[in-house]
């Protein structure tokens, strides 16, 4: 039997491990494309309890695939990452690549990219003295969306507000992003102890401060990219911090409509991102083409519209580490890049 070229990294026990049944994970359309395609696809299902087993596995391989969240089962990926990182180091294509992630898919970036055309207002805190400190005086122009290092699922994700009417900082209007959280009014110092521990070293040791955007009412698009082309896109119209009506729960956030590449209202910022925005992307963070992920995304905002009325996106985050579900327009373009990234080793 022939060497498998590629494997498919995600999370699971030790009996599907045993299993490694394709048909039984949520990628059993991506199995069958690549079947399709002549390329050998396997599952290489992942726990840091049998962490050497996969190790070795991921050796036979040309290209990995990894879908795992910054933090998994309650665990942090840092095992995991390490031994990505050995995995690459050997030859093996890695995809998100620890280093990539670090470059993309932390909050870091909107602070990195903040004055390019689809930046925004974006302070970086490094400390509780630092947001004691700094945060009374921008709410008072407004609502802030305070974001921890490295997370996914909107934890560490908080949007404040002060309380209309206040003429000094009082109470605060507080939502955590994580689905089911309500909104919450709270003191500055109350503030304060929740967000303490995005502060400790293990969690990056620090938060980002981006300006609240007042257009989220009106959704979020995602961009899947496949390297460094749009592969479809994903709206949501309802999200996890849309505003809530005056005394009354959030609403519970909204389905994402897929699409593919060609959904015509996007074609707009389908067209910047390939021509200009992700140049300026790899440009800024140090990431060369080669490097970049065979599969990513890219969520935005609506932001003010400019002058002569052409919509205006803002980044919201990057997603790398796990990128799922995806669109199915964006399962053969995948295939390819693989199937190219095999090819020239």
């Amino acid at each position: 039997m022939p060497i498998p070229s590629v494997a498919l990294l995600y999370p699971g026990d030790r009996a599907m491990r045993d299993r490694s049944d394709p048909a039984e994970s949520r990628f059993a359309p991506l199995f069958e494309a690549f079947a399709a395609a002549g390329i050998r696809a396997m599952p290489a299902v992942y726990h840091d309890e049998f962490a050497e087993e996969v190790e070795a596995q991921l050796r036979g391989f040309g290209v990995v695939l990894v879908w795992c969240n910054p933090i998994e089962g309650g665990r942090r990926r840092d095992r995991l990452d390490a031994m990505l990182r050995r995995v690459g180091d050997e030859g093996v294509v890695v995809s998100a690549h620890p280093q990539a992630i670090l470059k993309l898919g932390t909050k870091d970036v909107l602070f990195e990219t903040r004055d390019l055309p689809f930046g925004s207002e974006v302070h970086r805190v490094d400390s509780l003295v630092q947001l004691e400190a700094e945060l009374p005086e921008r709410l008072r122009g407004g609502a802030r969306v305070l974001k921890q290092h490295r997370g996914h699922s909107g934890v560490g994700v908080w949007r404040v507000e002060q309380v209309d009417g206040a003429s000094a900082l009082g109470l605060l209007r507080v939502r955590h992003a994580q689905r089911g959280s309500d909104e919450e009014l709270m003191e500055l110092a109350a503030l304060l102890g929740r967000l303490a521990p995005y502060f400790d070293p293990a969690n990056g040791g620090h938060m980002i401060d981006q300006a609240w955007q007042p257009r989220l009412v009106d959704g979020m698009v995602r961009a899947y990219l496949v390297e460094d082309r749009v592969a479809g896109f994903g709206h949501q119209a309802v999200n996890a911090l849309f505003p809530a009506a005056p005394s009354q729960p959030a609403p519970q956030p909204g389905p994402r409509l897929y699409h593919g590449a060609d959904l015509p209202q996007f074609q707009g910022l389908k067209r910047l991102l390939e021509t200009e925005w992700l140049e300026m992307l790899r440009s800024r963070v140090g990431l060369s083409r080669d490097r970049l992920p065979l599969l990513w995304d890219c969520d935005f905002l609506f932001g003010e519209p400019a002058a002569e009325g052409t919509e205006r996106f803002v980044l919201c985050e990057i997603n790398v580490s796990s990128v799922a579900p995806f669109p199915p327009s964006a399962i053969t373009p995948l295939v390819s890049a693989v199937r190219s990234r095999l090819a020239h080793g």
